[in-house]
């Protein structure tokens, strides 16, 4: 996975989904997905709402890039602080990332609502072992998940970093799900995964 945004500070759901005049979009999940963590600072730059393509080399929009990388079928991920989601349980700051092609949510630490979120819509949501690790992923690294078959309750997920000078860091991530939850990723969403049922 390439790394969409390493985000730098408080990240809270209008941070990533921001309200105002975008409420308008409520009803068009594909229009709203153009305020996806347009307000979230990048660690790099120490700027909001500009990123690095990683396939491309160019910058701009979060979600610009972020319909590129779909558009391509490269999986992403976010790299996020403490209290990651913290605010109102605005539920697009969850549906937005599902919808451009995000995988997975790799931070220091959740705000609950959210998280709970995050797993409704299939994506995993993840804490570094060792909170210091959020300092290992540079925004131009390659991530890969290993074992995410075997994903079980209370066992950590493998997590590889590859740095673009060829070195690799290998580190360990925690996650919450349970049984159920595990079920709602491996299905694409827990809507998905009552479809499943129903058949």
């Amino acid at each position: 996975m390439v790394v969409l945004i390493k985000v730098k500070g408080k990240c809270t759901t209008d941070h990533m989904s921001p309200g105002g005049p975008w409420l308008k979009y409520r009803g068009h999940l594909d229009n709203i997905s153009n305020n996806m963590f347009i307000g979230a600072i990048n660690s790099d730059s120490g700027e909001a709402n500009n990123v690095k393509n990683q396939l491309t080399g160019e910058f701009g929009p979060v979600p610009d890039t972020a319909r590129n990388y779909k558009a391509l079928n490269a999986k992403w991920c976010v790299i996020g602080d403490e209290n990651y989601g913290e605010g109102s349980s605005r539920e697009h700051a969850a549906l937005e990332p599902r919808h451009l092609g995000a995988r997975a949510i790799i931070v220091r630490s959740f705000a609950r609502i959210h998280e709970t979120n995050l797993k409704k819509q299939g994506l995993l949501p993840l804490t570094f072992s060792n909170v210091a690790d959020y300092d290992k992923i540079r925004s131009d690294d390659r991530i890969s998940l290993v074992g995410l078959s075997k994903l079980t309750p209370g066992e950590p997920v493998v997590c590889v970093i590859k740095h673009s000078d060829g070195s690799s860091d290998e580190i360990k991530l925690d996650h919450s799900m349970n049984e159920t939850q595990i079920e709602w990723f491996k299905a694409g969403s827990a809507l998905n995964k009552m479809a499943l049922d129903k058949q």
